[in-house]
């Protein structure tokens, strides 16, 4: 009968996922720390699984850049520098700003309030030197405009590019966006609000490229 089939398909999918999470949080934390080696058989040991889901784990992991696979030769975490920071960068601030100018026909008061609640949380955090509350209410913010864009691929894009941010925002400690970035969040709401896709997705588009700058900095020191 399917059911048992069925069963045990759930379950590896369950399995993937935990080895998936468990290892995507250590590199991010750090953990497992940049250029760390990693053996199939010690993984095992310390998640308690078997090797298919870690490797199906590994393999996810490889794709999005948090650890690098050379076959018969070596399974490591990926080294954090400022040239990974230099390439995604541009990337995530493409993404958002198409996510942002999609976005801005389909906003409504409850996002704009949303939007300057997320701020203001921003710029209480950066006033605190709270680093990761900062990153996390930039996130926020950015977030709403990739709820209210309503395309499954922009937010796919950037799922997969979101562990890599969230290691460097983790690990280059001192990556704390300033002044500038409030700024951009301020002009980002102000056009938003006014219906203005284009200049809005153009602020949106700095905002990131200035996080990227600032966390090119704090890992080259």
């Amino acid at each position: 009968m399917p059911v048992p089939g069925e069963r045990d398909a759930v379950d590896r999918h369950l399995l993937r996922d935990t080895a998936y999470e468990t290892l995507c949080g250590a590199i991010v934390d750090g953990t497992l720390a940049p250029g760390e080696q990693l053996h199939d058989a010690e993984l095992c040991r310390w998640l308690g699984l078997s090797r298919t889901p870690v490797r199906e784990a590994l393999s996810r992991l490889a794709g999005e850049g948090l650890i690098e696979m050379a076959p018969q030769r070596y399974t490591r975490v990926a080294p954090l520098e400022g040239q990974s920071a230099h390439a995604v960068f541009p990337v995530l601030a493409s993404m958002h700003a198409l996510a942002t100018e999609l976005a801005v026909p389909r906003l409504r008061p409850p996002d704009i309030s949303a939007l300057n609640r997320h701020n203001e949380a921003f710029i209480g955090a950066l006033r605190a030197g709270d680093a990761a509350a900062a990153h996390m209410a930039d996130e926020r913010f950015h977030q709403v405009f990739v709820d209210r864009c309503e395309n499954p691929d922009v937010a796919g894009v950037l799922a997969q590019l979101t562990p890599r941010l969230h290691r460097f925002e983790s690990l280059a400690d001192r990556a704390v966006p300033g002044r500038r970035s409030v700024a951009q969040h301020h002009a980002i709401v102000l056009r938003a609000s006014s219906g203005q896709a284009q200049p809005a997705a153009s602020a949106a588009r700095e905002n990131w490229l200035t996080l990227g700058l600032v966390v090119e900095r704090a890992l080259a020191a």
